[in-house]
């Protein structure tokens, strides 16, 4: 009995140079589809490299118009801002003000760059002199006295002319308190991220440096998700939806790629998630170390993120990404 011994099908055929993976590729990056992250603080022509966070600075607003303007001209077109206040206090009060250092920026932002796509993140850990995500009543954080600050948070950077509100800090019915204060406030165009999916992890060391957001006592995991749990995470994404969300969130990424993957299936809303600063900072240690080939490793990641299912990624790396792109 005669056959032939080589295989018909050889899927190495479709692998035998770049232009062929390239056509075939399952997964793409897109410049459209990237957020970077700004820190900014109040001052005049100031930037601070954040020592765990080479390469990211916190900058005052005239240097955030600079650095934007650059994004922008490179592609990137979408950023989110949080903000480093003036004084902290125990209620997060610089967090709602309408001179605060948010709705400043994002005044002075849409004003130079009317098209750019403004996020601002919606949570009182970066206001508050405890550091916690909400308001401490009788030593533990209060979720529904919360809810009404984060509101008014909201509605104070819409009326700044934030195109998309994030609320991070993962209080029962936030979307929700939210959403109501927009559409009460004639807000009902302003489109809200929720970080439904947010969970406990040991990787924001160096944001909470950037920030300046350490807990002064306790931990965050009461409100922030066990990283044990992915049932509690999709019913957490599914609740923000039914309560208005307009885009949900996994964060961190690099560790949930199963969460991103599971949500993607299941939920039909534009998916973001968040490359959070301890992934940064491990990429940027090995790189410098020479373990890794920075660019490389941070090409196979974002395709990684893509591949399990990410619409949105926010990375500190999204201004190389878009030279990289080039």
């Amino acid at each position: 009995m005669e056959y032939d011994i080589f295989p018909r099908i050889r899927e190495r055929r479709l692998r035998k140079n770049q232009k062929i993976r390239d056509l075939v590729a399952e997964v793409s990056l897109n410049k459209n589809n990237l957020v970077q992250p700004l820190f900014i603080y109040p001052g005049e022509n100031g930037m601070e490299e954040i020592r765990s966070m080479p390469g990211v600075c916190r900058m005052t607003i005239d240097r955030s118009l600079k650095f934007i303007g650059e994004g922008l001209a490179s592609g990137i077109n979408a950023y989110l801002l949080f903000g480093i206040p003036s004084h902290k206090d125990e209620l997060g009060t610089e967090a709602y003000d309408e001179e605060g250092i948010i709705p400043k920026a994002v005044r002075t932002i849409k004003k130079e760059y009317p098209d750019a796509v403004i996020i601002t993140d919606v949570c009182m850990c970066e206001y508050t002199s405890h550091g916690h995500c909400g308001i401490v009543v009788n030593g533990k954080v209060d979720n529904d006295v919360t809810l009404s600050y984060l509101a008014k948070t909201a509605v104070v950077y819409a009326k700044a002319g934030a195109d998309i509100v994030a609320p991070s800090s993962m209080m029962d019915g936030q979307v929700k308190a939210i959403r109501d204060a927009l559409d009460e406030s004639n807000f009902k165009d302003t489109i809200i991220m929720s970080y439904s999916s947010k969970f406990a992890s040991s990787l924001y060391g160096p944001f909470r440096e950037a920030a300046d957001s350490k807990p002064q006592f306790g931990d965050r995991k009461s409100y922030q998700m066990d990283y044990r749990s992915a049932r509690t995470a999709l019913r957490e994404i599914e609740l923000d939806i039914k309560e208005g969300a307009d885009i949900v969130m996994v964060k961190p990424a690099m560790f949930y790629m199963d969460i991103i993957t599971k949500a993607k299936e299941k939920f039909l809303v534009p998916l973001a998630v968040y490359s959070v600063s301890g992934e940064y900072s491990m990429i940027k240690a090995a790189a410098k170390n020479g373990w890794i080939d920075e660019d490389q490793v941070l090409w196979e990641y974002m395709l990684s993120l893509k591949r399990a299912g990410a619409d949105i990624i926010i990375t500190y790396y999204a201004k190389h990404l878009a030279e990289y792109l080039r």
